[in-house]
């Protein structure tokens, strides 16, 4: 698990607010951007994104977060890592990692770090992880331009905001029976 993390070049993030209020983000950067930091915890950069701050904002009300890695290229499987997260400063982590190689990438620094302490691991199954093709391509990662990073690609800026509905909420479920099945990184 820990050489898998170490090659993944991105991760898809969920989270959710103090109200259950879900959200699905993407990171990525080249291999290593993902850091084992020990066989129980992970952390992974953040670089100044597009504002939104969904990820950041639900972590800081809940700390319980979803990760996964799908690989795409080579083996066509996937990694789960639930965990308990916290922000800290890029200084705090830093300091707290001397010696670390932390710097995946040239450019700017992060901005701060996501630290997870994993609770379960375990495999995805690749019945139907699609395979796909790496294509070279040159990637400025950190690049703040608007351009590059997206823009207002789907047109929705300046679009009113959606008035909330009543959600009906869902009870909180794991098929791994309180963790049984869990796993630390190996």
């Amino acid at each position: 698990m820990i050489e898998f993390v170490a090659r993944m070049e991105m991760v898809f993030v969920a989270s959710s607010d103090a109200h259950g209020e879900c959200d699905a983000s993407l990171r990525a950067g080249p291999p290593g951007f993902l850091q084992v930091v020990d066989e129980r915890t992970l952390a992974y950069p953040e670089y100044r994104g597009n504002g939104v701050h969904a990820s950041l904002g639900n972590i800081s009300e809940n700390g319980h977060v979803g990760l996964l890695m799908v690989d795409f290229v080579d083996d066509l499987i996937g990694l789960h890592v639930n965990g308990a997260a916290r922000i800290v400063t890029d200084e705090a982590f830093r300091a707290a990692h001397r010696g670390r190689r932390v710097d995946a990438v040239a450019g700017p620094r992060a901005e701060r770090w996501v630290v997870v302490d994993v609770e379960e691991a375990y495999i995805h199954c690749r019945k139907h992880i699609p395979r796909m093709q790496r294509v070279t391509q040159r990637r400025a990662w950190g690049t703040d331009d608007p351009r590059r990073k997206g823009g207002d690609y789907f047109a929705a800026k300046g679009t009113p905001p959606s008035v909330p509905r009543a959600r009906r909420r869902f009870p909180s479920t794991t098929h791994l029976g309180a963790g049984l099945s869990s796993r630390t990184l190996r």
